[in-house]
């Protein structure tokens, strides 16, 4: 396969030209205008961050991602799905809250936000994969799948259990419905821990296949032969009672994100963006974020998903270490800082398994503006 086309520009700015406006001129460069919007739906996929942590994208990048697609004639909205595990965005309505609060709005960023996967991340599709070794077929959130043309808005970073966190970590994760989430993370199923479980029953009424019941203490338990693992009663439980391990090793996850993503993308027009600025060691869903361990590197664009995590997975490696951040005080014998951070991660398992399933190629040529 040939190298793939990843358009760069840094995050230097002269005065009266601004980094919205060189955002704009990337993507422009890069191809986007080659794609035809008029009137078709168009889903750009973001994180809206978990409140608490500062390092997530501003929604001014997203308005400029929106404002083009609309000049172009498209029906842009952003959009991300609930998460699996307990925080302030595992459902519709306090997703709605945390990403408002953060500053995503209609009026800041220039279209509707929607909740792909409805108010408890039950609303999903299953698409069929082929060519793939960890799934047949994805539970993607409905909302994205309704979409005709597909664009991701990444804020690249490390990530403790993938190494990075990048443009197939934000597709393949992001998207999947909390069926998704519980298929690419877990081995196994659902518990109940009975310190928090208060008996109420919900959870029992919404398992389509019967798998709860209850002790003499009037606790719920799960039948794991029974249960099919679609994580539905975790969205239902009001106490934050139930939830499921996460066990799948670094390799197994980066594997199946990667056929999430082929899932997300196949058969339809797509188009990728990631923004490599307070590059922080973990995931912006956590309620907190650590010091950027590299100092901004700059903004990067391509039609290749894999080619751009390549790209940036580099530049972070070639950037200078910050030396009063967890990175500075790593031992760096290994010349990768995602695995200096994470030693136990393998990013690397990611890009291979998204080349061999034809997600892309991690050879790019890099074009500077």
């Amino acid at each position: 396969m040939a190298p793939s086309k990843v358009y760069f520009t840094d995050m230097r700015c002269k005065v009266g030209v601004s980094l919205l406006d060189k955002l704009d001129k990337l993507i422009r460069a890069a191809g986007i205008e080659t794609i035809d919007f008029e009137n078709k739906f168009v889903a750009i996929k973001m994180h809206f961050g978990e409140p608490g942590n500062l390092s997530f994208l501003r929604p001014n990048f997203a308005r400029v991602v929106a404002e083009r697609v609309k000049a172009l004639g498209g029906r842009p909205f952003l959009t991300d799905c609930n998460t699996l595990y307990v925080g302030r965005r595992k459902h519709a309505l306090e997703h709605l809250d945390a990403a408002n609060e953060n500053g995503f709005s209609p009026l800041s960023t220039g279209c509707q936000i929607i909740i792909a996967d409805g108010l408890k991340g039950t609303d999903d599709v299953e698409v069929p994969l082929e060519g793939c070794t960890e799934f047949k077929s994805a539970r993607i959130g409905r909302a994205i799948m309704d979409a005709d043309i597909f664009i991701s808005l990444t804020h690249f970073k490390g990530h403790e259990i993938t190494g990075f966190g990048g443009t197939i970590k934000n597709i393949g994760m992001g998207c999947g419905s909390r069926a998704g989430k519980m298929a690419m993370h877990s081995m196994g199923k659902p518990t109940v821990d009975p310190e928090k479980c208060r008996g109420c029953r919900t959870c029992s009424r919404y398992c389509a296949q019967s798998a709860i019941s209850y002790g003499e203490d009037h606790k719920a338990v799960i039948n794991h032969d029974v249960c099919v693992g679609c994580g539905r009663c975790i969205a239902t439980c009001n106490f934050d009672a139930i939830s499921n391990a996460i066990d799948a090793d670094s390799s197994i996850l980066n594997r199946r994100m990667a056929e999430y993503t082929k899932a997300v993308i196949q058969g339809r027009p797509s188009f990728h963006i990631s923004i490599v600025n307070q590059v922080s060691p973990c995931c912006d869903c956590h309620g907190e974020n650590d010091a950027a361990v590299v100092p901004d590197i700059g903004m990067f664009a391509s039609f290749d998903p894999v080619a751009l995590d390549k790209a940036c997975i580099d530049a972070v490696n070639a950037a200078p270490v910050i030396a009063s951040s967890v990175l500075g005080q790593c031992d760096h014998g290994q010349h990768d800082h995602f695995t200096s951070i994470h030693p136990t991660t393998d990013w690397r398992s990611q890009i291979e398994h998204a080349e061999a399933i034809g997600l892309g190629t991690a050879e790019y040529e890099l074009v500077s503006l």
